[in-house]
């Protein structure tokens, strides 16, 4: 229902910068925020790192906003999913369900996005942002309000990671009035997935409560004496919101916003891929030894944000403290025989017997290797930040100035039990004491101030940025028989990081329509704590242009990445390839490509519209500019010219809607080019790739009242079998057909 969607849009979207893709044109945001007093503008949360005074024709980058219309379209749970209408963004799939999702930005890196900066209301989300990056904990898309992703100079403000840019989760607002919201869905491989918010508001105390409830049994195949079991995972997220705020006339408005999380997942998820020759047999086969993997995560956030303003809106004052806690300990096969899981699939022909204990045959004793990867997390810190707001004559001007007080931790107690296989069933024979594999701690305290600008002079505008980040990181080395870290570290390590992050952004508005943009940022990511790895760098070009008249938008940028350093984790879900946490440099490197996206609604004004939206990336250049060896799996020896491993060629969304007065239909159709698994030149080898593949969803909703619809939607509707990955360890597939039906309510 057209006016039922358009409801549902917060008031801050007046506010905030918006997609390209929106079905609203820019045409009429501008004109609600100019015809809007200051007070009316004012929002109980504004937190943003797009800038909660700027539209599209402010912004000199590039930068996207999914919105909360676009969210509910699909009501994707899968981040990958959504993130798919932003060019420039490389996703490798790997459980189907984007539970721990791979993003890599302009060639970054896509590994358990480790190389760009996540967020969820503007503050760092990952479970050690500095000292252990790798998202193993990522926010639930379910229950987001719209989603931005920004690159260039914008990545500025939130540091240290620039090299890529920045993915900013916004959590639902605190609401003006007593409301509630739930959708319910159910389907195939018995699914579940429920969220439900209520909210409201009595003079100046607000409160919001939301939970998602999911539970997916699985899609893959894996049986225990011909009893089928689970391959899926359950989710119980909760968000609590209490607001207080001073009257949106006050000369002085206030407002403060406490923020709680908690979540907890328990998934049946394994890194034990296929063989080539099982996977051409059942792409959903799972092997009898992965039957013990699992995974069991527990999340706790707490944000307290303060808010100022005077009422002329000249200059305004946000504080947010935040504290995040993280457990983890995925459980999961690590070798047989002492042979590791890549070396067992990628050549099972010579470990016969090997493969025989995978399959479920039985075995000696301590055959069977499985890890507790337990570790555990905390990220905390203080952020704020100063803006003002400069008018005289044709000039304007924002000038924002941040800083950052920042402390993390991780800390890696594992130990392995050993297993026999007898009638398809693991039986433990050895059990492992604890932090007999693995003992140490990783920690990192960082202090960063930052200023940004915004300078309109007449047609054009002008972003200079800058960053310092004062990074000290430890990692402190136990005694695998000293669980209780009694006797203290047997090796320390430090790193002492002291650097400075510019960046420029200009923009030129040749019309009220039609605009020009350019931007050089310098890329950064900070080494591992106690790495012998240099710092990456690089600087990073981009230039384009920008349509919006009506509803019709057009976006197309040319980025390009010159690395002077680029590095290499070691990681399990990269397959391994040295000592976990490693990191190897892998010197000068380019990435250079094309994001294009465009927009258009037809026939917007009648009784049937149809939206059309087409996001593309094209990446011709991503290859090494030197030569080097390394035992890094992804790399291997490389010679100069060798083409980076997971980058895609061409990157392709055609995603077309109709939108009547009672109902609504979509359809996604997403095309993603063949890619290499390991650096090379040349024909791909047919072991090192992954071959491209289209995947189809469609949506629809049906409004029985303006508050009860029944909705539906097929992923992969045409099920296609197809390859996402040969790492970890082994061939992964992608998600087959899922439908899923249910009601969403409002009140």
């Amino acid at each position: 229902m057209k006016n039922s969607i358009s409801s549902t849009r917060s008031a801050i979207a007046a506010l905030v910068f918006t997609a390209l893709f929106s079905h609203h044109s820019q045409s009429e945001i501008t004109e609600k925020a100019e015809t809007e007093t200051p007070n009316a503008q004012r929002e109980i949360e504004v937190l943003t790192i797009i800038g909660a005074s700027k539209t599209i024709n402010d912004v000199a980058g590039s930068a996207y906003r999914i919105d909360n219309e676009r969210l509910q379209e699909f009501e994707y749970a899968d981040i990958n999913r959504i993130l798919r209408d932003v060019p420039g963004l490389y996703l490798q799939e790997e459980d189907g369900f984007g539970q721990r999702p791979n993003i890599g930005i302009r060639g970054s890196g896509s590994d358990r996005s480790s190389r760009i900066a996540l967020l969820e209301d503007g503050v760092l989300i990952a479970p050690a942002p500095y000292s252990a990056p790798s998202a193993y904990y990522f926010p639930t898309a379910k229950r987001m309000q719209s989603i931005e992703v920004v690159k260039g100079p914008a990545a500025i403000e939130v540091g240290p990671r620039t090299t890529g840019g920045a993915v900013n989760m916004r959590s639902t607002p605190l609401p003006e009035d007593f409301s509630g919201y739930i959708s319910a869905m159910a389907g195939t491989d018995e699914s579940s997935d429920i969220y439900a918010r209520v909210g409201g508001k009595t003079g100046a105390f607000s409160f919001l409560v939301e939970t998602v409830q999911q539970d997916f049994d699985g899609f893959k195949n894996l049986s225990i004496n011909d009893e089928k079991q689970s391959t899926g995972f359950t989710t119980e997220d909760y968000v609590v919101k209490l607001g207080l705020e001073s009257e949106k006339s006050a000369a002085l408005y206030q407002a403060l916003v406490l923020k709680l999380v908690k979540t907890k997942h328990d998934g049946d998820e394994t890194y034990l891929g296929l063989t080539e020759e099982d996977f051409a047999k059942d792409p959903y086969k799972r092997y009898t030894a992965s039957q013990l993997d699992n995974i069991k995560t527990d999340y706790k956030q707490a944000q307290l944000t303060y808010l100022l303003e005077n009422y002329e809106g000249t200059w305004d004052f946000s504080a947010t403290m935040y504290n995040n806690e993280f457990d983890r300990n995925w459980f999961k096969l690590k070798s047989v025989n002492g042979i590791s899981l890549s070396k067992l699939l990628v050549d099972p022909s010579t470990y016969n017997t090997e493969m025989s204990y995978l399959r479920g045959a039985d075995s000696p004793d301590d055959a069977l290797v499985n890890r507790n990867n337990a570790r555990t997390y905390y990220s905390r810190g203080i952020q704020m930040q100063l803006g003002n707001n400069f008018e005289w004559e044709k000039v304007s001007m924002r000038s924002v100035l941040g800083m950052r007080l920042h402390q993390d931790e991780e800390d890696r107690l594992q130990d392995d039990d050993k297993f026999r296989m007898e009638n398809g069933v693991m039986v433990i024979s050895s059990d492992g004491a604890p932090g007999s594999a693995t003992n140490r701690v990783s920690d990192a305290k960082a202090n960063s101030i930052f200023w940004t600008g915004n300078i309109g002079i007449g047609k054009w505008v002008f972003e200079p940025g800058i960053r310092y980040e004062k990074i000290k990181m430890t990692r402190n080395d136990y005694s695998t028989a000293d669980p209780d870290r009694v006797d203290g570290p047997t090796r320390v390590r430090k790193t002492d990081i002291d650097v400075v992050i510019p960046g420029l952004g200009v923009l030129y508005a040749v019309n009220d329509d039609w605009s020009l943009l350019g931007s050089v940022t310098k890329g950064y990511n900070p080494p591992s704590p106690g790495s012998n790895s240099d710092e990456e760098t690089s600087i990073n070009y981009e230039a384009g242009t920008r349509y919006l008249k009506g509803a019709a938008s057009l976006s197309a940028i040319g980025f390009y990445n010159d690395y002077d350093n680029i590095v290499g984790t070691v990681t399990e879900s990269t397959g391994g390839g040295g000592e976990i946490g490693d990191q190897y440099d892998g010197g000068k490197a380019k990435v250079a490509g094309l994001e294009f996206t465009s927009g258009y609604t037809a026939n917007n004004a009648g009784p049937v519209s149809f939206p059309l939206l087409l996001t593309y990336t094209w990446t011709p250049v991503a290859e090494f500019r030197n030569s080097f060896d390394s035992d890094y799996s992804p790399w291997g020896d490389v010679k100069s010219g060798d083409k980076l491993p997971y980058i895609p060629e061409n990157l392709l969304q055609l995603s077309a809607g109709a939108v009547g007065n009672k109902w609504e239909s979509f359809v996604n159709v997403n095309y993603t080019d063949k890619v290499r698994t390991a650096a090379g030149q040349g024909s791909i080898l047919a072991n090192e790739k992954v071959e491209s593949y289209v995947v189809v969803d469609l949506a629809g909703k049906y409004f029985f009242t303006e508050s009860i619809a029944a909705i539906g939607r097929i992923d992969n509707l045409l099920d296609n079998d197809y390859l996402t990955s040969r790492s970890p360890s082994g061939l992964r597939p992608g998600k087959p057909r899922q439908v899923l039906v249910g009601v969403q309510m409002s009140f």
